[in-house]
């Protein structure tokens, strides 16, 4: 995936200094801006901005505060590359959260490899979720092996809402969002409730959550994330369908169906040392068990004790 860099520069003397630089890094394509033209630039959302303030005919300091106020460029990196070696200036720019600041005369590999560790730090926060800023499948997956090479005993919950689908059909794919955002933050208080340290809590995607904990002793952690849950989930429905108890939906065919209002399933996975060898085994149980809650009506949690 090709990452458009933009180079605020009016004399275009930066691009070819760029292109050099990484003749061999094909991902980067860098693009000189000028400086009247941040306007209609900034509607592209460019993976970097990089601005050479001693070329450009605007005030650095607006230029930045316009960049960060662009409701879509508020997380888009910023270097400014100056010749100004005053402190004061170079905090005035900190201070409008532009990441990096480099003196001239600029070092071409200390320049590269910041580039090459910007693009390596927001690939790294895209494996999380944008919705809940909870770690994803690549974290969660380490830290599962983690706990399996260091023989820890340890229990991994795995969680989902029960009727999702329905949720979104009648309140909308905003509410639904708002309902994962919710369950996250039961989830998190609850495990951190319980546990001062060494509890992970991921989102595996959409309803679907992780919690892995360093006990072999799940019941009131369980207990505590479904009477969280349960006691405030009504404000996601209407009065109407809290009286009644379940929304009606209509199916591919126009018939109406009922569905129960939304609960959360918990299935977890006593993980005692030696007991799995890989976290493909872990998988495959939680899968099983929480299946096996997903059968029960209303909010519940299903344990495996199975010691094979």
């Amino acid at each position: 995936m090709t990452q458009d860099i933009y180079v605020i520069d009016d004399d275009d003397s930066s691009i070819p200094i760029f292109k050099e630089l990484f003749k061999n890094d094909k991902e980067f394509k860098f693009i000189g801006i000028k400086s009247e033209q941040i306007d209609m630039a900034l509607k592209d959302i460019p993976f970097l901005i990089i601005i050479n303030e001693d070329s450009i005919d605007r005030d650095i300091i607006e230029l930045c505060k316009q960049i960060r106020t662009d409701e879509d460029n508020q997380i888009t990196p910023i270097i400014i590359v100056s010749s100004n070696t005053e402190k004061k200036h170079k905090l005035e720019l900190l201070k409008e959260s532009v990441e990096y600041y480099i003196r001239k005369p600029v070092d071409a590999e200390y320049l590269y490899y910041t580039i090459k560790n910007i693009e390596r730090l927001l690939r790294t926060n895209r494996r999380i979720s944008p919705l809940t800023g909870l770690p994803g499948n690549v974290q969660i997956h380490a830290e599962l092996k983690k706990r399996l090479i260091k023989k820890e005993d340890f229990s991994v919950l795995y969680m989902d809402l029960d009727n999702f689908k329905a949720y979104n059909d009648v309140y909308g794919f905003l509410k639904g969002d708002e309902i994962i955002e919710y369950t996250a933050q039961v989830i998190l208080k609850c495990i951190h409730e319980k546990f001062v340290e060494n509890a992970f809590v991921g989102h595996i995607g959409g309803d679907d959550f992780i919690a892995i904990v360093p006990t072999l002793q799940v019941d009131d952690v369980c207990q505590m994330i479904i009477a969280n849950f349960d006691h405030d989930v009504g404000k996601f429905f209407t009065d109407e369908d809290i009286e009644r108890g379940y929304i009606e939906v209509a199916n591919r065919k126009g018939i109406i169906e009922q569905f129960p209002l939304t609960s959360i399933s918990i299935g977890a996975v006593i993980a005692e040392k030696n007991k799995f060898s890989n976290i493909l085994e872990i998988g495959e149980v939680g899968a099983q068990i929480k299946h096996t809650a997903k059968t029960i009506l209303g909010s519940c949690y299903v344990i495996d004790r199975r010691q094979n």
